[in-house]
């Protein structure tokens, strides 16, 4: 299976992701926007994962290439690639899908639980999850919900944590693919966020949480997502 990234930041990498490719033994490519790089003029990947970054679907005027970024996820989906998109990424989905992003009632940043909603319970994929688990949060926006889209997971912060687009698109406002050594990044790179509010927590705290079991979830979302036939789950 090769897989297609779109990055949007130095400091928010795939992470934990990279050691599932590497488990798996699938190849990877990746495209960076922001960086003036052109996303491929094809669609030659199995699974299109559309990372977070700093940027919003809420002023494309300063954001300009997030345009070319919504096409080209539009046209992925026309494809019946699987995809996954973690905050931004997430954001950019739904609008591929015709719906605009939102604030979020609440910024979140820190290690908090989230609970899946009556149809995450029954969802394919997240009924072998939890009703709770702690997940990262770093945002101010969330997804926009087309009409065929289905909330599976909400915070008291936010109400749009999990998103089921798709029987192979899936958004992710939360962040499951963090690492130690990544989110210290995020905590150097992204010092303005860290200003106290409700829900966001110390540089210490956030280190604190337990990013093994975090990325063991999202290597489950991700094998499901790259089995060809998701309704056998």
């Amino acid at each position: 299976m090769h897989i297609h990234f779109i990055l949007h930041a130095s400091f928010e990498k795939p992470g934990s992701i990279n050691d599932w490719i590497d488990k798996k033994g699938h190849t990877f490519s990746a495209t960076s926007p922001y960086k003036g790089e052109l996303l491929p003029s094809d669609h030659n990947f199995d699974f299109l994962i559309i990372m977070g970054g700093p940027q919003t679907p809420t002023n494309l005027t300063k954001f300009p290439y997030l345009k070319d970024e919504i096409y080209f996820t539009k046209k992925a989906i026309e494809n019946n690639k699987s995809i996954l998109g973690i905050c931004l990424g997430a954001q950019i989905i739904g609008e591929a899908l015709g719906a605009k992003t939102n604030c979020s009632p609440n910024k979140e940043v820190g290690a908090f639980p989230i609970s899946l909603t009556p149809n995450g319970l029954d969802d394919a994929i997240f009924k072998h999850f939890p009703k709770q688990f702690d997940v990262i949060h770093w945002h101010n926006d969330m997804p926009g919900i087309p009409d065929t889209a289905v909330i599976l997971a909400e915070s008291l912060g936010c109400p749009r944590q999990i998103i089921r687009y798709d029987k192979k698109i899936y958004g992710l406002q939360c962040h499951l693919e963090m690492t130690p050594k990544l989110i210290k990044e995020m905590l150097d790179h992204c010092k303005e966020d860290l200003q106290p509010s409700l829900y966001t927590q110390t540089n210490e705290k956030i280190l604190a949480a337990n990013f093994s079991e975090m990325n063991e979830k999202l290597h489950f979302i991700l094998d499901k997502l790259s089995e060809t036939n998701i309704d056998g789950i």
